[in-house]
């Protein structure tokens, strides 16, 4: 057992004084400290022949650290619904959902389920778009139990992070069924602009390495847009130091979940949140995987792969290894 492990298991949280330091540092102890820990834990596993570890420059963290030149909106701009009651939330009339537009006259404007066994699940033609969420929040009229807070509720899934078996590094599985829809948690990491998401990715030592960490928030990119935030590039979330196990959940050409940018103020939409949910049904035990490139291609070079030489393999594509029947062969 590694020595960092060792010190964890039989040294911290025994309110030692001595050991304060150490357990700031400590990737157990930070997961222990999370809201949800208590009812949702987050835990890592691995065998005794297991000499991988969680890299020691790497912090777990539950929400977003604001780095330079990132500033939310100003208080007076911040604003929610007025629905007193928790059901007008589900129609247009509610302020959150004001940019919501779905075909019919007295048709729920709300992503989710509000009954029966999905409830809290993302409905279906949810999940086969490219829809943002929109949601109610703190400041809204509606009450904490408001069926429009899916997200904001928290991760309600236990999540485990295990060293895969076929070079693929770490995954992330959960200790429980998962429904169709159901939220699995957010990808969080460090706030940056676009400008230094550029020095980040130039100062990597692999540009693919460090966009498989790098999300735009570019799902309100607008150039004609009256917010200044959204007319020039995006902002970007950075997960490769400071994120949450979400962090850890790889690639696959077959995945069974999708991320969706989720929108709680309005005033705040240029730093939208990314969320996972479940494409399918998930046994327990079952890695967790997304596409990275969500079915579009991000390759560097267009040429059909069979083209490439050896050399422009390695220096223009990220070889895929998930190992799905329609894998596409490549990441980037």
């Amino acid at each position: 057992m590694e020595r960092r492990h060792y010190n964890h298991f039989f040294f911290h949280g025994k309110n030692d004084p001595n050991e304060a330091e150490a357990e700031t540092k400590c990737q157990y102890c930070q997961l222990n400290k999370f809201s949800t820990h208590s009812l949702y834990p987050v835990s890592i596993v691995f065998d005794d022949h297991e000499r991988r570890t969680i890299p020691r420059d790497f912090t777990f963290i539950e929400e977003n650290i604001l780095r330079e030149g990132v500033h939310l909106a100003d208080e007076m701009f911040l604003s929610g619904c007025e629905c007193d009651d928790d059901h007008q939330c589900m129609f247009g009339t509610c302020h959150c959902l004001q940019d919501v537009h779905n075909d019919g006259s007295g048709v729920k404007q709300n992503a989710y389920h509000v009954v029966g066994e999905r409830k809290g699940c993302l409905r279906g033609h949810m999940l086969t778009s490219r829809k943002p969420i929109y949601e109610c929040h703190a400041r809204c009229g509606c009450s904490a139990d408001c069926p429009n807070r899916i997200v904001g509720a928290g991760r309600k899934v236990n999540l485990q992070v295990f060293p895969t078996e076929d070079n693929r590094g770490w995954g992330v599985r959960a200790k429980e069924d998962i429904k169709r829809g159901q939220f699995v948690g957010s990808y969080v990491g460090e706030l940056i602009t676009s400008t230094e998401a550029r020095l980040r990715r130039e100062a990597g030592s692999s540009l693919s390495h460090k966009d498989v960490y790098l999300f735009a928030l570019d799902k309100f990119s607008d150039p004609d847009s009256q917010d200044p935030r959204l007319r020039g590039d995006p902002y970007e979330i950075d997960g490769e130091f400071f994120s949450g196990p979400t962090r850890f959940i790889n690639h696959s050409c077959d995945p069974n979940l999708r991320i969706f940018a989720v929108v709680t103020d309005h005033a705040n939409k240029p730093f939208h949140g990314l969320s996972f949910f479940a494409l399918k049904d998930i046994e327990k035990e079952t890695e967790l995987t997304f596409d990275y490139t969500d079915g579009v291609s991000h390759r560097k070079d267009e040429r059909n792969i069979n083209d490439l030489t050896d050399k422009e393999w390695a220096t223009t594509v990220t070889v895929c290894l998930c190992g799905a029947k329609n894998c596409r062969g490549y990441l980037f």
